[in-house]
Order: C-alpha cells, then sequence, then structure tokens
C-alpha cells in the first residue's frame, strides 16, 4: 500500500519542477522595461558605379588627346581603361587610361569608394565624413580650417595661413624656371601655366575647397619635377556624397623640359570630371 503513494509523489513533484522551470525562463526572457538600443542608418548608397565605364567616350577623348592619333584597335584598347585591383569591389573600385601625344602624355584615374560603419552607433555618413575631413586635412590647403574640422558644404575658407610646398614629393625648391617661391600660388595659379607669375587669376587656382560638389569637396594641384625631366602637374578632386568618397586624378606631362602644364585646363577639366561622375552616383 505504501508503494502507490510514492508514485504519485514522485509523478507531483516532476510536474512542479517542469513547471517552475518553464516560469523562470519565460521570465528571463521577457525583460520589461529594457532600454532600447538605437541603431544608426546606413547609408545612401548600397552600390558603386562601373568605374570603367563611367566616363563616356567621347569626355575621355577630349582628356586624353592622343587617344585620337591611335589606330582604332589601339583606342578601342586605350578607351576601355585598367581597373584597379580591389579585393572588395562592393567598396572600393576605380580605374585608370594613360594616352601619349607628340607634345605631351596625360593620365586619368577615378576611384570610388563605398563607406561602411560597423559601429551601430555610428552612422555611414558620419564615418564616410571623417575619411573625407582626413583626405582634405592630409592636402594641406592654404588657409584650411583646423585639423578636424574641415567644413562642407562649400563653407569658405581663408586666404592667409601657412601653405604647402609645390614640391612635397620631391622636396626640391626650385624647378629651374627661376621663382623662389614654391608655394601652390606659384605652381598652380596662372592660365599660362608659368609657375610663379603672378595677375590673373592666380588666388582662383590655389589648391582650395570647391563648391556645389556633393557634400563636401576640394581641389589640390601639385607640380613635381625630378632631376633634368620634365615636370608633371597632377590635378586632385575629391568629394563626398552621403557615403560614398570620389577622387578624380587628372595628370599631364609636356614632351618638352622647360615647357609647364597649364594649371587652368587641368583643373577645369578635372572639376567637369568629377561633377558628372557625381550625376552617375546618384542615378
Amino acid at each position: 500500500m505504501a508503494y502507490v503513494p510514492g508514485v504519485a509523489l514522485l509523478a507531483a513533484l516532476a510536474v512542479g519542477c517542469s513547471a517552475g522551470s518553464d516560469g523562470s525562463a519565460t521570465d528571463a526572457d521577457s525583460k520589461p522595461g529594457g532600454p532600447t538600443v538605437t541603431t544608426a542608418p546606413p547609408g545612401k548608397y548600397r552600390t558603386l558605379p562601373a568605374p570603367c565605364r563611367a566616363v563616356p567616350s567621347s569626355t575621355l577623348k577630349d582628356l586624353l588627346p592622343g587617344v585620337a592619333e591611335l589606330p582604332r584597335q589601339q583606342q578601342e584598347k586605350a578607351l576601355r581603361g585598367s581597373p584597379t585591383i580591389t579585393y572588395d569591389t562592393d567598396r572600393k573600385v576605380g580605374c585608370s587610361w594613360k594616352a601619349d601625344a607628340p607634345d605631351s602624355s596625360r593620365n586619368l584615374s577615378i576611384d570610388f569608394e563605398r563607406v561602411v560603419s560597423y559601429d551601430p552607433l555610428v552612422s555611414d555618413d558620419d564615418r564616410a565624413r571623417s575619411l573625407y575631413v582626413k583626405k582634405e586635412n592630409a592636402a594641406e590647403l592654404p588657409g584650411s580650417s583646423t585639423p578636424g574640422t574641415a567644413p562642407e558644404k562649400g563653407a569658405p575658407t581663408g586666404t592667409g595661413g601657412e601653405e604647402k610646398g609645390q614640391e612635397k614629393e620631391t622636396g626640391k625648391a626650385g624647378d629651374g624656371t627661376g621663382s623662389a617661391d614654391p608655394s601652390p600660388s606659384a605652381s598652380a595659379g596662372t592660365s599660362s601655366g608659368t609657375p610663379g607669375t603672378p595677375g590673373g587669376g592666380d588666388e582662383n587656382l590655389r589648391p582650395r575647397v570647391v563648391d556645389g560638389l556633393g557634400d563636401a569637396a576640394f581641389l589640390d594641384d601639385l607640380l613635381t619635377r625630378a632631376g633634368s625631366t620634365a615636370q608633371h602637374r597632377t590635378v586632385s578632386v575629391v568629394f563626398r556624397t552621403s557615403n560614398v568618397i570620389v577622387t578624380v586624378r587628372y595628370g599631364e606631362q609636356p614632351a618638352l623640359v622647360t615647357k609647364v602644364p597649364d594649371s587652368k585646363e587641368l583643373q577645369d577639366k578635372a572639376q567637369a570630371l568629377a561633377r558628372k561622375l557625381a550625376e552617375v552616383i546618384s542615378e
């Protein structure tokens, strides 16, 4: 007779333990009144354009005059460009072109970088803004704002301040033209392309912040010369639109050692291309 109540008692205990276990699990999962974590919004752009097809053939022929002189097959190959080797084409892509003409050689490259923030509290746009500011500060624009606080939306910059050297890559103060001023106003400041000649639109051609291009943009102009070779000028336009940063580099090296590449022409064409690429991204 004592055996049966024992079995019943064990069954009752088992049911009680099971019910208690279920109840405690439900209470732990619910966590009423807990804090809500807000995740930063993703960037506007989730993909990047095909870089080697982003520039129309007509534009490339204008930027690379030597292409028109090539036979048809070579011309088509030159216009196709060379894609930049990257390991993540969802994040960074680029393309470059080069053409030689009797009087000079020109090169062009474009790069697209889609910025993604892996911090849930930092948006893609904020991360891209931070990276863009670093690029602008690294360019050492004349009269630029305090590092880390570069203006956006075309905020004006001053004309004073310490200027970077004209030949920061080579580290040489002179280029054999008789100019004693190695500043950007000497290297990039004349429509005639002759460094150190004041007048005209000198101030307008200095490295500077660019208005009306993306959310923020700047232009850099660098004239370099190594030894007795011809001078090479590279104009760079960098702009940010939402979480994408675009860089355009357009350069020229004349065949004659005594000739200096025209700053105004290169700047105008580089800016025009950058504005076209901003439209391509927004499509």
